[in-house]
């Protein structure tokens, strides 16, 4: 840490899309001179690859080996691989890998041995392509019928078999070497809007919420990630601010009342939920200042980093508390085999 330049400090807060750092409006499939050239400028904290990221299994493995060795610091490299309908690798047409129904589907079951296999198995076939992150489980408790995001993608309507389900599925990531990420707190099952188009609403009290959606999250600990989501609580907060935003959900819950010891990651900063009121470098503040400890995939890499290190500049964001950020990121990089001295 005290080797290192404000832009490389403020480069450990962010996980992007491969393109993201040069502005390039197509996914990359392997890392361009131009990006290398970028990542001097913009040297990220880890990138999250999709779809159109990803062509075979010999240029997924090359392609993360790539990303790996551009980084001055080791990166995370994540996916989205739950099972079911969202799983970039096990839909993909030209891999072989076992394919989950969905999370629904494995809850049924009510064994968490069914679960525990489940991420012991995605986790070994993501390691084996280089990643070191899946942004999965998901914890969020399918509590409303009418729920247009989550649906399946939730082991269960039953907030302690969705825990023991969630909880299962990140011991077989670690496993396999691979960082859980639980989603999405304090609680998406129980919303009826997709906050990937605008703001998502529980209406849920605190004691409401502690009895069902937090239950999951208890599971989480020191070597694992929780994903904030675009959901604003007015009972907890009194008013619409989303939890990627709230000191109130991030701090004064997550961490202080529920004990997350872990990191803290927004959801995709480019969601509808955060670009209809608020610019890249607006959210990108509003988050940190939260506690949120990695902004993931804003909408604008260039306005929302350079947002931040005029902050810093200005005094605005204190450096003592980036300087604890960026060690916690770094702490938990190390201690999770990702960065090795």
């Amino acid at each position: 840490l005290s080797a290192m330049t404000l832009r490389q400090k403020v480069g450990q807060l962010f996980i992007v899309r491969p393109e993201a750092v040069t502005g390039g409006a197509e996914g990359y499939t392997e890392v361009t001179d131009g990006m290398r050239a970028a990542l001097e400028q913009y040297p990220v904290g880890g990138f999250a690859l999709f779809t159109e990221n990803i062509t075979g299994p010999d240029q997924l493995m090359a392609f993360n080996d790539a990303l790996r060795d551009a980084c001055g610091i080791a990166p995370f490299l994540s996916v989205d691989e739950e099972g079911g309908p969202v799983a970039r690798l096990a839909n993909h047409h030209a891999f072989d890998l076992p394919q989950y129904r969905n999370a629904a589907s494995v809850g049924a079951s009510g064994d968490y041995r069914d679960a525990l296999v489940m991420g012991d198995t995605i986790g070994g076939y993501l390691r084996q392509y280089g990643f070191n992150m899946n942004f999965a489980p998901v914890a969020d408790v399918n509590t409303n019928p009418n729920n247009p995001v989550i649906g399946t993608r939730a082991f269960s309507s039953d907030p302690e078999i969705a825990a023991r389900m969630a909880g299962a599925v990140a011991d077989g990531l670690l496993q396999q070497g691979i960082v859980p990420v639980y989603k999405h707190f304090p609680g998406h099952g129980d919303t009826a809007q997709d906050s990937h188009a605008g703001l998502a609403v529980t209406y849920k009290t605190e004691g409401e919420m502690r009895s069902c959606e937090w239950l999951p999250f208890l599971e989480a600990g020191a070597l694992e990630c929780v994903m904030v989501a675009h959901v604003a609580a007015p009972e907890l907060t009194g008013d619409r601010t989303p939890a990627t935003m709230s000191h109130e959900i991030v701090t004064g819950i997550l961490r202080q009342k529920l004990g997350f010891e872990g990191l803290v990651i927004t959801d995709s900063l480019e969601m509808g939920a955060v670009t209809e009121s608020r610019t890249s470098g607006e959210a990108a503040l509003a988050a940190l200042n939260a506690g949120c400890d990695i902004l993931l995939m804003p909408a604008d890499l260039p306005e929302a980093f350079e947002a931040v290190v005029s902050a810093v500049e200005s005094g605005e964001y204190p450096e003592e508390t980036l300087d604890e950020t960026v060690l916690r990121i770094l702490r938990f990089k190390s201690d999770s085999d990702i960065l090795r001295f």
